[in-house]
Order: structure tokens, then C-alpha cells, then sequence
């Protein structure tokens, strides 16, 4: 198994809470405007100037911890990147920077990854970042008495060390080609030893929070209500100093107060903004929607049973479902048809690859023809019926179902879209008795770290653990091996794009939409990222007056 078939417990565990969190689209207002992928935006205009106090809105609500190693859902990732550095950084574009680790080279076999981490970083408190405070946070995902939700991220890791003054290496057990992007999430971020020692059972609750070096600290959290994110005017890095001296995050979740909020300018940003605060806030003279290139999508899961379990059927579905319509009606035009089980928005930092994928992806246009075409190399028995799994809670899910069956009838399939409780769905992603009796489930699922490959990963190679249909291949399996052994990033790309395309004859999930990001920013703020990096990118420094 490769390094990277653990990746998956940032994404797996959001995955659930997102699946529930997510609303039903009004199918009533007109603000659908289909978006194509060249028309996203990684960044927004720059802030002109600091401003005092921006209130936020955390869209899925409050956060559980301020504790990086128990993050693992939007609320908690979205404040803590603004709190707690990681080693390296992800940017806009889906790239990769050196942060609290100025630089690494491997040594060895590739097993040995020496950091070596700057010298000029403080805490919160003054008193300076060291390589053992490094290495400490790094050992936490080691550490069962930790707890930590990312430690399976880690499998691969057998020691880490400081092995200098201000130097810290990792060994691990075989090589891992893309670990400083995977050090650019929650698994890099590094917290006081001291503080933390001091918190115990405490630590990253309202009463002891946390020590982190970011451009914010922690200000005041009214449980229930917001947290404030308090300027750190020590901040290392002058270029990214926060323009803004205190952000307030709330934690609203209903849509429709959302929406009312930021069209009066109550609530001044928030990403995540609910489907159904489109139409309200697309006409708003308060402020705008931008919508930004994204890490996310949405899917059907096969469980490797019934009939759904042939590919030959999967790749059917795919070619018979509207998956634009989707997009542009469930969606209100803030999602693009799939391509791939790998979203557009991490591969577009690879435009070399462009072609290849061009030439080597099969076709998922919708083509009822095509669709029957594939059908007949089918070698289940056709007239069972496809029973897929959504949260009852859930409308949208059901609304992309009804459009999936209709295509599935036109072939002569009958796919039943059931409704089960969320206190029950979120089994699914854990538990297999929990999926038995179903041919597949919905997901919406966004990518633990920038990788194609990691994502790939995570869900077709063998036991890996979003592969949850059991799934099995030989060629694929090894066509992953290949792009993990290749240092070179541009030759990692060809090879990680054989890959997806083995992949992608097989689909062991079917692919409908790739999410955009939804933006909404008052007319008298600017500068955060569009891009779906605010879970792992300090977001909040960039935002400041757009006067």
C-alpha cells in the first residue's frame, strides 16, 4: 500500500459533515449563470488599505476545537488557517510554497526528509518558534494519547527527530514525492510545546486555546455565537501582515439569515454561501459574489455491489445522466460537469499535461448512444434496480438522483433514490454494514491536500480508505506506484495522469459536478483568496479595505 492511501481522514471526515450540511437549491430564482472552469477565479482585487473590524461568517457553523491535529471539517479549518503556520503553504493557484520550513532535500534511498526551519519566527507571546517545538507538533500525529484525526497520514512515518539547531527530519518507510504538499494542511502546523503541555485535557477549548505564529491570534470566543481573530502585530513575514486588526466569525447557518445578513451588510464576507442566498445576494447593491476555482466534488460512491458495481454500467450512468443540467439548475450555475473524479482546480497548475489528459481521459459528454454503447459490455443482471443512498435531509441530493434515474431509464435501467436519515448516512463513509443493501451513496468531497495523485490515491488504489467498494486493480495500482517513485514534478504529472485515466475506464466513483467556490465580499472589503484554499492558507491577512 502507498503512503498515500491514508490521506484520507481530513477529507473522509469532512465528508460526512458536508454531505449533511449542504441546502436545496430554489429552483424559483433565475441567478443561474453557467460558469466555465477559464472564468474562475483564484484571487480577488487587493486590499488598498487596512480597515479596523471585518465581520465573517462561518457557513457550516461553530467550530469544535482550535486544536490543528483534531481538525478536520470546514469550521475548524477555516479559522485555525488563520492562526496556526504550517511548514509549507498552499497558494492560490494550488501551489506549494516553503513557510515555516524555509527548505528540505531528501537523502538516502528517498526516505529521509531533512527540514531545516527558519529562525525568525515567534509565538503569540514573543518567545521563539524552535526546531523542537517543530519536531514536537510533527510527533503529536504519532502520539496515540494525542488523539489526532490526521494521524493515519503519518502510517508511513518511523521517526522524527531534530537533528540540528534548526533542523528537523522526518524517515519514513518507503518515499513520498508529494509530502511537502501534504505538510502545506493541518499535518505541517506547528504549536508551542510549552502551552500545549500546560493546557492538557484542556487544550484548544475557549479556556486554554492554543500558541501558534500565525498573523492572527486568538481574541475573544463566545460559544454559540463567534470567535474574533486578533491582528498579530509581531507576525514574521511583514509582507503578509494582516490589514485587518480584528475579524469576527460568526457562526450563522441558516440560509436564509445568511443571506439577509450580508445584503445589508450585517455580515461583510463568507465563503460557502448557501444555494439558496443566490438569487438574493446576486442582485445585492451591498456587495458581490465571486466565484472561485475549487478542490470539491460531488459523486456517486459505488459499494462494488448489484448492479451498480459493473463498470460497464457506471460509465452507462455517466454518459446517459444531464450532468450540465445538474449543474446549472441544482447547482444555480456554480458547478461544471466532471471530467474526472479529480477535480479541474488542482490540475490546472499543470497546463503541460493539459493535452495528455485531453487525449488520454475518455469522453463523459452526455451522449444517450455512447451510453448505450457501453451498456452492452454489461455483465450484471440489468433488471435489478440501482438503489443509491442521500441524506433524506438533503432535497438537492435527491433532485441530482431524479436526474440520474432519468437517464438511467432511457436505458432501460431503474436507479431508486433513497432517502436515509443523516444521523444514519454518515455511516456510510465508516462502516460497511452500514452500506450493505445499497449499490452506491452520494459525496461531496474535497481533496486533503493539492495532489491529483494523493486523490487518486485515496480512492482506487487497493485498500485504500475511500475505497470503499473494495475495489482492485492491478494496472492502476501500479500506474500509482510509478507517479509516486518520480521526483520530477512535470514527469509526476504524465504519470499521474496514466493513472486517472485507468482509473477513470473503471470509475469506482461516477462523477457529476466540479463545485465552484462561492464568494461573497461587501463592496467595502477585499483581498482574500476565491480559490478552495481557506481551509489550508491564511485567508483572513489578505482582507482588507477596498476603498
Amino acid at each position: 500500500m502507498k503512503t498515500g492511501t491514508t490521506r484520507a481522514s481530513i477529507a473522509l471526515l469532512a465528508v460526512a459533515s458536508l454531505a449533511l450540511a449542504g441546502c436545496t437549491a430554489d429552483r424559483g430564482n433565475d441567478s443561474a449563470t453557467a460558469l466555465d472552469e477559464g472564468e474562475l477565479l483564484q484571487v480577488t482585487p487587493a486590499a488598498t488599505g487596512e480597515v479596523d473590524t471585518v465581520k465573517w461568517n462561518s457557513t457550516y457553523g461553530e467550530l469544535a476545537t482550535l486544536d490543528p491535529v483534531k481538525a478536520f471539517n470546514y469550521p475548524e479549518n477555516t479559522i485555525i488557517s488563520n492562526l496556526c503556520e504550517s511548514l509549507f503553504q498552499m497558494q492560490p493557484d494550488f501551489s506549494v510554497e516553503p513557510n515555516l520550513a524555509e527548505s528540505f532535500e531528501v537523502l538516502d534511498d528517498s526516505t529521509r526528509y531533512v527540514f531545516q526551519i527558519r529562525d525568525d519566527v515567534t509565538f503569540w507571546d514573543g518567545t521563539p518558534m524552535t526546531a523542537a517545538d517543530v519536531a514536537y507538533s510533527l510527533n503529536r500525529h504519532l502520539d496515540p494519547a494525542e488523539g489526532s484525526y490526521l494521524a493515519s497520514s503519518f502510517a508511513d512515518v518511523t521517526g522524527i527527530e531534530q537533528t540540528g539547531e534548526w533542523e528537523v527530519t522526518l524517515t519514513l518507510s518507503e518515499p513520498n514525492t508529494i509530502l511537502d504538499e501534504e505538510l502545506s494542511t493541518n499535518l505541517g502546523a506547528v504549536v508551542q510545546q510549552k502551552q500545549r503541555e500546560a493546557a492538557g485535557e484542556n487544550y484548544g477549548n475557549p479556556e486554554a486555546g492554543v500558541m501558534c505564529t500565525g498573523p492572527f491570534q486568538v481574541g475573544e470566543w463566545k460559544q454559540g455565537q463567534s470567535i474574533s481573530l486578533d491582528r498579530y502585530d509581531g507576525y514574521w513575514n511583514a509582507e503578509k501582515r494582516a490589514k485587518a486588526k480584528e475579524v469576527e466569525i460568526g457562526f450563522v447557518v441558516d440560509p436564509t439569515a445568511i443571506a439577509t445578513g450580508l445584503s445589508t451588510g450585517e455580515i461583510q464576507g463568507s465563503y460557502d454561501v448557501p444555494l439558496p442566498a443566490l438569487g438574493q445576494l446576486s442582485s445585492s447593491s451591498t456587495g458581490a459574489l465571486s466565484y472561485g476555482q475549487g478542490m470539491q466534488i460531488m459523486a456517486i460512491i459505488s459499494t462494488g455491489n448489484g448492479t451498480f458495481g459493473d463498470p460497464a454500467v457506471r460509465r452507462a450512468l455517466t454518459r446517459a445522466t444531464d450532468r450540465q443540467a445538474i449543474a446549472d439548475t441544482v447547482y444555480e450555475g456554480t458547478g461544471t460537469p466532471s471530467r474526472s473524479i479529480v477535480p479541474q482546480g488542482p490540475w490546472n497548475r499543470y497546463p503541460d499535461v493539459a493535452e495528455q489528459r485531453d487525449a488520454e481521459l475518455p469522453d463523459l459528454s452526455h451522449d444517450l448512444e455512447a451510453a448505450k454503447a457501453e451498456l452492452e459490455s454489461a455483465t450484471v443482471d440489468l433488471s435489478q434496480p440501482i438503489k443509491i443512498a442521500y441524506p433524506s435531509e438533503r432535497a438537492f441530493y435527491a433532485d441530482i438522483l431524479n436526474e440520474m434515474a432519468n437517464g438511467a431509464k432511457e436505458l432501460g435501467l431503474t436507479l431508486e433514490p433513497t432517502g436515509v436519515p443523516s444521523a444514519q448516512f454518515g455511516a456510510f463513509f465508516s462502516d460497511p454494514e452500514a452500506r450493505k443493501g445499497y449499490d452506491g451513496f452520494v459525496t461531496t468531497n474535497y481533496l486533503s491536500s493539492p495532489s491529483p495523485l494523493a486523490h487518486l490515491d485515496n480512492v482506487a488504489y487497493t485498500g485504500s480508505q475511500q475505497n470503499y467498494s473494495g475495489f482492485s486493480d492491478p494496472a492502476i495500482d501500479a500506474a500509482i506506484d510509478a507517479a509516486y517513485a518520480e521526483s520530477d514534478p512535470e514527469k509526476r504529472a504524465e504519470l499521474t495522469v496514466d493513472a486517472e485515466a485507468l482509473v477513470m475506464q473503471q470509475q469506482p466513483w461516477v462523477p457529476i459536478n466540479d463545485l465552484a467556490v462561492r464568494l461573497y465580499l461587501d463592496k467595502a472589503v477585499t483581498g482574500v483568496p476565491a480559490s478552495f484554499i481557506y481551509l489550508y492558507y491564511p485567508w483572513a491577512a489578505d482582507l482588507g479595505s477596498a476603498e
